[in-house]
């Protein structure tokens, strides 16, 4: 990145990561946020940040890190605070929001700006395939 000035803030949101491509896991409380993740990582994802994420900005690409009391710790409800092996940086790919539904089966492409960068925006899916089908995106992208 060029010597151009970041931007950065600290979201409530989980994180993961497919070879360095993150995704952002944004919703309110009990939406769902860390279940996802934890199913993304059994998929073969890697955890980021669990909770909170810190974000920066700079020169159109963000990148995601875990603050330092977070680190390698995610929760799972009814189980407890698990211990995991994460990506310590990664750059957003793709964004999901559990606080929206996607009603629609081909849906359009949504977009959610993220500290001035716009991302694609998946809506949640009340559907088994949905971590699978998010995985998918941030391995092969999405065909128009």
């Amino acid at each position: 990145m060029s010597a151009a000035r970041a931007v950065g803030m600290v979201m409530h949101a989980s994180c993961v990561a497919w070879n360095g491509h993150g995704l952002l896991i944004m919703g309110p409380s009990g939406s769902g946020k860390s279940g996802l993740a934890l199913e993304l990582m059994a998929l073969g994802c890697d955890l980021v940040s669990d909770d909170r994420t810190a974000l920066a900005a700079r020169d159109g690409v963000v990148l995601a890190t875990a603050p330092e009391s977070l680190r390698g710790k995610i929760e799972a409800r009814g189980v407890g605070i698990l211990a995991a092996d994460v990506a310590r940086m990664a750059r957003l790919a793709l964004c999901v929001d559990l606080a929206r539904v996607e009603p629609d089966r081909l849906p359009h492409e949504h977009l959610h700006n993220v500290l001035g960068v716009d991302l694609p925006c998946l809506h949640g899916v009340e559907s088994r395939h949905f971590p699978a089908a998010v995985l998918q995106y941030l391995k092969g992208g999405r065909v128009a």
